[in-house]
């Protein structure tokens, strides 16, 4: 089947979508530089700085989290690739700063090659930074070496609690921990029922039958816990909620905060079921949801399926989470 997309030529897809993006908020990011995207009023020098960098094609992540309390630069790579460790450290000495610099990487392999060579060209040049990396998809094991375990959309509301944390005028060992804190209480799992078509090459990224689903899949169709019947909304909420909230060991009287993160092609109706549903076995866990988000953050263009995301919060991180914050993809106030 012929590819079915809005665009012009497939080599400039990352350059163009970032200048109608600067359009459509220009009052809040900017592209400071070829793909790499900043506030367009930037954060006062005494406060730590937020970079992130990924590929594009996952819109509104990962630049659409630019801004006022939450990230300061996002380093943009080509449609499902990682942008390369020189536009990093470019990235990097833009945000250089006394305050110092907090690097947050996706766990997947481009990404982690570029942030690691970026940052030890940044040590040598004396750049004050600290790095977090986030794995939190729990396909693989909730116990499964870190390595294993990829970066799904929970790096969107660590964006949101590291930033009000800078905001407020942490110090960059301070924010760390507090970011470092909502990390290791976070878990994701992912479930696909169409694929998406990758717009650089017009092919299919996974192939799952009509009638099937498959859960597990990665951000970019990575395979899964292997396909099965297509579930309802209840059960596949049940089904999921009950893994993630093992994996962050979540018992009676602990708040969550659970995000219902759309792929690409998924309705907002669907969304708002399967988040009845998690309440619902959550209600029969004695488990409470402090704080719930349904919509799209981070994307895998036009797949149907969802990221479920729970994180075990405290009054800390709900402060944080609830701060003010003003970016393309959410505004706090």
């Amino acid at each position: 089947m012929a590819m079915k997309k809005f665009i012009n030529d497939p080599k400039d897809l990352t350059r163009e979508l970032l200048e109608g993006f600067a359009i459509a908020h220009g009052d809040i990011i900017t592209v400071t530089s070829d793909k790499i995207v900043g506030r367009t009023q930037p954060k006062p020098a005494g406060k730590v700085a937020l970079v992130t960098l990924g590929g594009a094609g996952h819109e509104p992540a990962l630049s659409g989290f630019v801004g006022e309390g939450a990230l300061d630069y996002s380093v943009v790579g080509d449609i499902f690739a990682a942008p390369g460790p020189p536009k990093v450290l470019e990235a990097m000495r833009l945000a250089q700063r006394e305050a110092g610099i907090l690097l947050i990487v996706l766990n997947h392999a481009g990404d982690v090659m570029s942030a690691d060579m970026a940052a030890e060209l940044a040590a040598k040049e004396g750049l004050k930074f600290r790095k977090i990396l986030t794995h939190e998809d729990i396909a693989p094991g909730a116990d499964a070496p870190a390595e294993d375990k990829r970066g799904l959309v929970g790096c969107c509301p660590l964006y949101k609690i590291a930033g009000a944390a800078a905001e407020a005028g942490k110090s960059l060992d301070e924010v760390h921990a507090i970011a470092s804190r909502f990390n290791d209480n976070m878990a994701t799992l992912a479930v696909a029922m169409r694929t998406a078509t990758h717009p650089a090459s017009g092919q299919a990224i996974f192939d799952l039958a009509d009638d099937e689903m498959e859960i597990g899949m990665g951000q970019h169709g990575e395979a899964g816990t292997g396909p099965s019947k297509i579930l309802t909304a209840d059960q596949t909420a049940e089904l999921m909620c009950s893994r993630l909230v093992a994996a962050v060991k979540a018992q009676a009287g602990d708040r969550l905060l659970l995000i219902i993160n759309g792929a690409g092609a998924t309705t907002l109706m669907e969304m708002y079921i399967v988040l009845r549903g998690c309440k619902k076995y959550l209600d029969t866990q004695g488990i409470s949801i402090a704080a719930a988000h349904c919509g799209e953050w981070l994307t895998v263009q036009e797949m149907a399926g969802f990221q479920m995301f729970v994180a075990k919060m405290d009054d800390e991180l709900l402060e944080y989470y609830h701060a003010p914050c003003h970016t393309p993809a959410l505004t706090v106030r």
